[in-house]
C-alpha cells in the first residue's frame, strides 16, 4: 500500500505557470507558508509552450522583415532564415524543455513543491498523486488558488486524431520546418504562427472561418495582417471551414466546405481554449468539472471565502500579463484576509481589485506589422454606452517611422471617451509598434485627461510623436 502523508499550509496553488509562481511569490512575500502543485513542467505553457518559444521563433524573421525595409542593409539579407539556427535559440529559451531552474527559485523563496497530479479532496483540501504512486494530503488553512490554465481545443472533426494534427504546443516545439503547412484559425495563435513559419520557410496556407482575422482587435488591424500576409506568399482564404481531415501516405489532405483540397506536410488547428478544470475535483466543492470558474475581482470564486482561480481559468483575460496582474491581485487579498482584513479594499483601481481585466487588458500581436491595443476598440465603447469618438493617424507619415523603415505601413486609434475627455482604448498596427502600447496602457489605466496629454511631449523623431498627432487630429476636427 503506498503511504499518504498530511501537510498543512497556509496556501496551496494547483498549477505552476506564471500565475502561480507569481500567486506563490505574493504570499510567501506575506509571509504565507505556501505549496505549489504541477503535474508538467513548472514555468507552465508560457515558458514551454506558448510565449517564449513562440516569440523566438517569430523574432528573426521580423527583424529580417526591418532590414530589408532599409537600403544599404537590405541586399545582405535576401537570403532565407538559417532555420536550425533559429529553432536551436527556440530550444534554448525552453531550457530544453527542463524546469530545473524554475524549480530552483522556488525553492529560492522557501515555496514547498509537489511534482504531480493535484485535485481538489474537498473544502482547502488538495490531494497529489505523484508519479511514483506517492500520495500527499495538503490542507490550506486560508486560501487554494487553482492556476492550471487551459488546453487547445480541436474541432469535432471524424478521424481527426489518426491525423495527428498541431495544436499550439506542437507548433511552437517542432524540431523540424514542414515543407507545408496548413494553418487553421484567424487569432493570434494562427497569425503568429503562419508568419513564423512562413519566414522559416513554409508554404502555408491560412484557412479562416470568419470573415477577417483577429476580430478582437480593431477591424483594420486584422485587414492589414491580412493584407501584409498574403504580400509575403501566404494563401490566406477567409469565410472558409474544414469540413474533413486526412493523412495519406503522410501527406494531410484537407478539404473545405468550399470544395476545395488542400494538401501539405502538417495541419495546426488554432481554434480555441477550454479550461483545464476537468480533473481537478472541483465536484468535491460543488463547482461543475471542466467549467470556467466566475470569480470577483480580488478572483476569489463565486460562493467561496477560500477558494481562488487565477488566471485563465477564469476566462477574464486569456494573457500571460494578464495572469500575472491578476496573481498580484489575488496574493494581496489573500494575504490580507489571511490576516484578518475582513472588508478588502474593492473600489476600481485598488490593492485588491483586478480593474484592469475590464478596462484595461494590453496586447501584442507578433505579426508584420505587429498589432498592439489596449482598452476597449470603438465598437466595444459605444455597446457599453460610452458617447466616443475614434481620431485615426497614418502610422507610416511620422518621421520616426519614415526613417525605421521604407515604405512603412501602419496606422494609429485612439477611442476618446468625449464626456470625460480621457482614452478608453488605443491601437496601434505597424513594424515595431508592440514596443509603444504601454504608453498607451498608462494613458488609459492612469484615465489621464487629453488636456495632459498635450504636455507628455514625445521626442523627434521616434514613431512615438504618433501621440502628438492623434491630439492634432482630435483638436482639429
Amino acid at each position: 500500500m503506498t503511504e499518504t502523508d498530511s501537510i498543512a499550509y497556509d496556501v496551496v496553488v494547483l498549477g505552476a505557470g506564471p500565475v502561480g509562481e507569481n500567486i506563490a511569490d505574493r504570499t510567501r512575500a506575506a509571509g504565507l507558508s505556501t505549496a505549489v502543485v504541477e503535474s508538467e513542467l513548472v514555468g507552465g505553457e508560457c515558458s514551454y509552450w506558448a510565449c517564449m518559444p513562440s516569440k523566438a521563433l517569430l523574432r528573426p524573421g521580423l527583424a529580417q522583415a526591418d532590414a530589408r525595409r532599409l537600403p544599404g542593409l537590405s541586399q545582405a539579407v535576401q537570403g532565407p532564415l538559417d532555420a536550425a539556427a533559429v529553432l536551436a535559440r527556440r530550444n534554448a529559451f525552453t531550457g530544453n524543455w527542463n524546469d530545473d531552474g524554475q524549480i530552483q527559485w522556488l525553492d529560492s523563496i522557501d515555496v514547498d513543491f509537489y511534482r504531480g497530479h493535484g485535485r481538489l479532496a474537498g473544502p482547502r483540501t488538495v490531494e497529489v498523486t505523484g508519479s511514483d504512486g506517492a500520495r500527499h494530503v495538503l490542507t490550506a488553512r486560508h486560501a487554494v488558488a487553482l492556476s492550471t490554465g487551459t488546453r487547445a481545443v480541436l474541432p469535432d472533426l471524424p478521424g481527426l486524431a489518426e491525423v495527428k494534427p498541431w495544436t499550439s504546443r506542437e507548433a511552437t516545439s517542432a524540431q523540424s520546418v514542414p515543407g507545408r503547412l496548413i494553418v487553421v484559425g484567424g487569432g493570434v495563435v494562427a497569425t503568429e504562427m503562419a508568419t513564423a513559419w512562413h519566414a522559416l520557410g513554409s508554404q502555408v496556407t491560412l484557412l479562416v472561418r470568419g470573415k477577417g482575422l483577429l476580430n478582437r482587435m480593431e477591424p483594420f488591424a486584422g485587414e492589414m495582417v491580412a493584407e501584409a500576409l498574403t504580400e509575403a506568399g501566404v494563401d490566406v482564404r477567409t469565410g472558409t471551414s474544414v469540413t474533413s481531415v486526412t493523412r495519406e501516405n503522410g501527406t494531410v489532405v484537407a478539404v473545405t466546405d468550399t470544395g476545395d483540397r488542400i494538401e501539405a506536410d502538417e495541419i495546426l488547428f488554432a481554434t480555441g481554449r477550454a479550461p483545464r478544470t476537468d480533473d481537478i475535483g472541483l465536484d468535491t466543492v460543488g463547482l461543475e468539472p471542466g467549467s470556467w470558474l466566475e470569480v470577483d475581482d480580488s478572483l476569489r470564486v463565486t460562493g467561496s471565502e477560500w477558494l481562488y482561480a487565477v488566471g485563465d481559468i477564469n476566462h477574464r483575460a486569456l494573457l500571460t500579463h494578464q495572469g500575472k496582474y491578476q496573481a498580484r491581485i489575488a496574493g494581496a487579498a489573500i494575504a490580507a484576509r489571511a490576516s484578518g482584513v475582513s472588508l478588502l479594499e474593492s473600489e476600481p483601481w485598488s490593492a485588491h481589485a483586478a480593474t484592469a481585466d475590464h478596462a484595461a487588458v494590453p496586447q501584442v500581436v507578433f505579426t508584420d506589422p505587429e498589432a498592439a491595443a489596449v482598452g476597449l476598440s470603438l465598437a466595444e465603447a459605444e455597446a457599453a454606452g460610452h458617447r466616443v469618438r475614434a481620431v485615426d493617424y497614418d502610422l507610416g507619415s511620422v518621421a520616426g517611422a519614415s526613417l525605421y523603415g521604407d515604405n512603412y505601413r501602419g496606422r494609429a486609434r485612439m477611442v476618446v471617451d468625449l464626456e470625460r475627455e480621457i482614452l478608453l482604448g488605443v491601437t496601434f498596427v505597424g513594424p515595431g509598434v508592440g514596443e509603444l502600447i504601454h504608453s498607451a496602457t498608462i494613458a488609459v489605466v492612469g484615465q489621464v485627461p487629453i488636456s495632459r496629454l498635450w504636455h507628455a511631449v514625445p521626442s523627434y523623431p521616434t514613431i512615438s510623436e504618433v501621440w502628438l498627432r492623434l491630439l492634432e487630429s482630435y483638436r482639429d476636427n
